[in-house]
């Protein structure tokens, strides 16, 4: 089986489209001065292949435009805001499940022992480590994470996954 060859194969809106914004995003970063965004958007807008396409963004770091992009800096903020959020339902619903069994037990064999507490203590301290990491991963820059601590030590750096979602 062998290969097609993708050079002569046409671009479409959507290439243009996406060529588009990482030239705009290679300008917004200083990587390409206006005059030469004007003549490469131009030139974007008029390919016919995704060949052309490529040859214009040949020179520019795609992949550090794609991490830096804003708008998908602003999705992970609100995924990890929805994600504290969803966490936090399920633990103020557990919450009520144990007060109302231990209620429930409470007035029928008259053990009054406050068990709840641990379950509630337990399950809020994954809440607040849930919390608290998802806030410093939000955060602009990691480098206010490192650094001295009160202690004099210097912290670690906050770990990094292959999809940069810590970035």
């Amino acid at each position: 089986m062998t290969v097609p060859d993708t050079a002569g194969v046409r671009a479409g809106d959507t290439d243009r489209e996406n060529t588009a914004n990482l030239l705009g995003q290679a300008l917004a970063q200083g990587y390409l001065p206006m005059d030469e965004y004007e003549s490469r958007l131009q030139t974007t807008f008029a390919a016919n292949t995704r060949a052309q396409l490529r040859e214009l963004t040949a020179d520019l770091p795609v992949d550090r435009l794609k991490r830096d992009d804003p708008q998908r800096r602003q999705a992970r903020r609100q995924a990890a805001r929805r994600a504290v959020r969803i966490h936090l339902a399920g633990y103020l619903t557990m919450v009520a499940i144990v007060l109302t069994v231990w209620l429930a037990v409470g007035l029928t064999a008259g053990s009054w022992y406050f068990w709840p507490v641990w379950p509630i203590l337990g399950a809020g301290i994954g809440v607040l480590g849930h919390t608290l990491t998802s806030t410093a991963a939000r955060s602009s820059s990691h480098e206010s994470l490192r650094g001295p601590t009160r202690f004099g030590l210097v912290a670690p750096a906050w770990p990094t996954c292959s999809s940069g979602y810590w970035r």
